[in-house]
C-alpha cells in the first residue's frame, strides 16, 4: 500500500467510533493503510482551547439538537444501529490511550482499537472496572495485565503526551481528524465524519 489514512484516535470520542467502520471500508476500497495515532483528547482540548460540542454549543439555541439530527442521519446511512452513548461518557481514557500506544509500538494498534470500540460504544462496558475491561482486552487478543503494566511505563506516558503535542502542531484540534496521502509524503488534513467523501476523493488521486 502506497497510501495511508492516519486517524487521530481517542476511545472517548463517540464520533471516533462512528467514523471507524466506514473509514475502514474506504481504506479497503482504495487500497490504503489505516494508521492509528493515539492522543489524549482532553489534553488536545486544553492546548487548543477547544471543547466538546455539547459543552461548547450549549448556549446556542438549536445547535446541539441539529448536531444530534446529523449524527442520527450518519448512523442510519452507515447502518451503525448498535451504537449507544456510553453511560459513563465522558470517561477518563488516559489508561486506555496509553495501552493503545503500547499496542501501536507492537504494530497492533488497529487490532487493539477495533477490539475495544464495540465493547465500549455498543456494549457500554464499565471502563473503570478492571475485570470487565480486562475481559474485553483479552477477547481482542491481548494480555490485559501486560498491557496495563506497559501503560504505567514512563516512556509510554511520555509518548502519548508527545503524540498529542505533535498532532496539535500538525493542525489537529479534535476528533475525528484524518491525515491522508502517500506514505512518507505530503498529507491533507480532514476533520469530521462528514468529510469521508473528501477523504475517499483524496485517496483516489493518482
Amino acid at each position: 500500500m502506497s497510501k495511508s489514512v492516519e486517524l487521530v484516535f481517542d476511545f472517548v470520542s463517540p464520533n471516533l467510533y462512528l467514523v471507524w467502520w466506514p473509514l475502514r471500508e474506504i481504506c479497503a476500497r482504495c487500497d490504503a493503510e489505516l494508521v492509528v495515532a493515539p492522543v489524549f483528547l482532553a489534553g488536545m482540548h486544553r492546548i487548543t482551547g477547544n471543547a466538546p460540542p455539547m459543552i461548547r454549543d450549549k448556549d446556542v439555541r438549536g445547535k446541539n439538537e441539529y448536531a444530534q439530527l446529523e449524527m442520527d442521519r450518519f448512523i442510519a446511512k452507515h447502518g451503525l444501529t448498535q451504537y449507544r452513548l456510553h453511560p459513563q461518557f465522558p470517561f477518563n481514557s488516559i489508561t486506555l490511550q496509553r495501552m493503545l500506544v503500547a499496542a501501536c509500538e507492537d504494530g497492533r494498534g488497529v487490532q487493539f482499537a477495533e477490539g475495544l470500540l464495540r465493547p465500549i460504544w455498543e456494549d457500554g462496558i464499565d471502563v473503570t472496572d478492571p475485570q470487565a475491561l480486562g475481559q474485553a482486552i483479552a477477547a481482542a487478543g491481548f494480555d490485559p495485565q501486560a498491557l496495563l503494566a506497559r501503560a504505567q511505563d514512563e516512556a509510554v506516558k511520555a509518548k502519548l503526551a508527545a503524540n498529542t503535542d505533535q498532532m496539535v502542531e500538525r493542525g489537529a484540534f479534535g476528533i475525528p481528524t484524518m491525515f491522508v496521502g502517500p506514505k512518507g509524503g505530503r498529507t491533507e488534513m480532514f476533520f469530521g465524519k462528514e468529510r469521508l467523501d473528501q477523504v475517499e476523493d483524496e485517496l483516489a488521486k493518482g
